[in-house]
């Protein structure tokens, strides 16, 4: 492996995990628009090549996202976190502008390919992202705000996902199905709970600078602020699920998932250990990747048997 690739194959590593991210995109992708066409009625998924060229254009914007963080964070990383790959001088910030505006340039030509009135949905999706990197251009007030930091940021979680759910409902000529909405929410929420859930520690791995929710809120209110997150979603789920007539099924999937969540919860405020921490974001994941596919592949397979 020459030098070129190894310092992207050790950036990836580190800041973007290609298969464990791409599991979750998939998920993600696949969901919205088996979702859409569930609520048009449809009894099959979307073709193949649509399927795939809605996971590479969320793949793009996660890895968009995780560009404009290098970008946004780059004084504290520099000050705090030398360790990480752009401030250690592994890669550059150059280098990933190249990417991100590479990676937009596919994303267009995905969008032409598949129904042109996607790319107005995709420039929108574009504008929020380019906010999101100015920080609204109010970033010392957010920065004194870390809920509606939080919040600002994660909307743009339903922002991709109503682009994506239009390579379905937009490519068959429909308007935006009833019900999509609680979709979007549910959206929203799985992000809140994986915002919160990758940004709790033990104390002993907390580290000068680096402001995480149970510094913010202390250990035993992060950890039940993450599970109070869970319920929302899962009662927005529920309330999705709805509309394609898979309330029973996604109830039975999110009451295990709530329990074994609350078990994790409550393990790490009784002793808040590194590794239960690491639980809770590894239960983050899980959920997010059960919960999509619960509402957006599930029903399709289970017709299928």
């Amino acid at each position: 492996m020459n030098l070129t690739a190894n310092r992207w194959w050790i950036y990836q590593r580190e800041r973007f995990p290609v298969i464990a991210h791409g599991l979750l995109i998939a998920a993600f992708s696949v969901s919205a628009m088996g979702f859409s066409s569930l609520l048009r009625g449809q009894s099959h998924l979307p073709p193949l090549a649509t399927l795939a060229a809605g996971f590479c254009s969320s793949f793009l914007f996660f890895l968009q996202l995780r560009i404009t963080d290098e970008f946004k964070d780059y004084e504290d990383d520099a000050r705090y976190r030398p360790y990480r790959p752009v401030p250690r001088g592994l890669i550059r910030l150059r280098e990933l502008a190249f990417v991100g505006f590479g990676a937009a340039a596919i994303q267009l030509v995905l969008a032409l390919l598949v129904d042109a009135r996607l790319v107005i949905i995709l420039a929108g999706v574009w504008a929020y992202l380019g906010l999101m990197t100015k920080e609204f251009f109010v970033r010392d007030w957010l920065r004194r705000h870390p809920v509606v930091y939080m919040a600002s940021h994660m909307l743009i979680m339903p922002c991709i996902d109503f682009y994506i759910t239009a390579f379905d409902w937009l490519r068959a000529g429909s308007p935006p199905p009833r019900g999509l909405a609680w979709f979007l929410l549910v959206s929203f929420c799985n992000g809140i709970v994986v915002e919160i859930g990758r940004k709790i520690r033990a104390p002993q791995d907390e580290e000068t600078g680096v402001e995480t929710y149970s510094v913010l809120w202390g250990v035993r209110e992060a950890a039940l602020v993450w599970l109070g997150a869970m319920v929302f979603t899962a009662c927005a789920a529920l309330l999705a699920a709805r509309y394609i007539h898979f309330v029973g099924p996604d109830a039975m999937i999110l009451a295990v998932l709530l329990t074994a969540a609350a078990a994790i919860a409550l393990a790490f405020i009784r002793m808040p250990q590194p590794q239960r921490a690491r639980r809770i974001e590894q239960m983050s994941g899980i959920w997010t990747l059960l919960m999509y596919t619960s509402l957006g592949a599930a029903p399709f397979l289970l017709r299928a048997l």
